[in-house]
């Protein structure tokens, strides 16, 4: 077992290597590009959503609560009729990347601390970096990866753009091992 103390430095630095990895993946290489399809009457929907109010959340379409709703003529015709949809609208102006970059260098710092707590109960100093490595890789691909499935089972997210972040999550796992098992304590 190794205590936190001795990890603090694989934890900020991994952290840091993530972040700047992600950066690159999302700014350099053009695969996300085709993540999002536009709509051909795109300000006609516009138009619609500003009439009807809807201020930034988180919206599905058509809207029911419940199975009991679920069994109105009125839902099942709509369903039937579509379209059916989720839908996540951010509030006007131009997006601010400061406060999201902020939130993911904090999720991967997270991530890296609990990497080390499994990490650090799991072995000892001088464990060599093959264990380390495998350990904290299947550790923080759990934390990357784990509930990008969910998205396609349960909002139809297209399972290319899934299978794309996933591809993601297993470069910040590989880059978190690889941090982890190049700083491992010695015995």
């Amino acid at each position: 077992m190794i205590s936190l103390s001795h990890l603090w430095l694989p934890i900020v630095v991994s952290a840091i290597a993530v972040f700047v990895v992600s950066s690159l993946l999302h700014m350099v290489l053009t695969y996300h590009n085709s993540d999002y399809r536009p709509l051909s009457n795109e300000d006609e929907v516009r138009a619609a959503i500003s009439k009807g109010g809807a201020t930034a959340g988180q919206y599905i379409i058509p809207h029911a609560v419940g199975m009991q709703a679920m069994k109105d003529p009125a839902i099942l015709k709509k369903m039937e009729e579509g379209p059916n949809g989720f839908i996540i609208l951010r509030a006007p102006g131009l997006p601010s990347m400061g406060p999201a970059l902020g939130q993911w260098f904090v999720y991967t710092l997270v991530l890296s601390f609990l990497c080390a707590c499994l990490s650090g109960i799991a072995n000892a100093p001088g464990t060599p970096h093959a264990i380390i490595f495998k350990f904290v890789g299947i550790s923080a691909f759990l934390g990357y990866v784990g509930a990008l499935t969910q998205q396609s089972i349960w909002r139809s997210e297209p399972w290319p753009v899934t299978f794309k972040h996933s591809l993601d999550g297993l470069v910040y796992a590989l880059v978190t091992a690889g941090v982890f098992a190049l700083m491992w304590p010695a015995a």
